[in-house]
């Protein structure tokens, strides 16, 4: 079994996933599981020592999915702020969860509908929130 990387969650980040983990209904349990675990090891920061190049709440991600080789650049969100928005992923989405708290370079492999495992590599950030001092409270 390989290990898992490791991730950063900025305080801020892990105080509004951690309401909406709260508020989510049960029909999202499988995929507010997943995301738990994933709060549960992270190494937390404050937002202004987040490292530039972690994925966190709001940053734009080019991503591949191994083994298919498929590229994508999304904007990870929350749930509320995707509706329909082909240019982002809800971070309650598999592949969302998964993006969460990677740096560039980093691999993670995931589990997705289905009994599948994919691999979701991180080859860049163009955006993020707290690199450009654009959080806001």
């Amino acid at each position: 079994m390989t290990s898992l990387p490791h991730i950063i969650v900025s305080r801020l980040d892990l105080a509004r996933l951690q309401a909406l983990l709260r508020s989510s209904s049960a029909d999202a349990q499988p995929q507010l599981d997943s995301l738990r675990v994933e709060l549960d090891r992270a190494e937390v920061v404050e937002d202004d020592a987040m490292p530039p190049t972690v994925a966190t709440m709001g940053s734009t991600i080019r991503f591949v999915i191994e083994p298919m080789g498929k590229q994508f650049e999304l904007t990870l969100s929350y749930p509320e702020d995707v509706r329909g928005d082909p240019r982002r992923i809800s971070v309650l989405a598999p592949v969302g969860s998964a993006l969460l708290g990677l740096s560039v370079g980093q691999a993670i492999a995931w589990p997705v509908p289905g009994g599948k495992t994919i691999q979701v590599r991180v080859l860049g950030i163009s955006y993020q929130p707290e690199r450009d001092r654009d959080v806001t409270p």
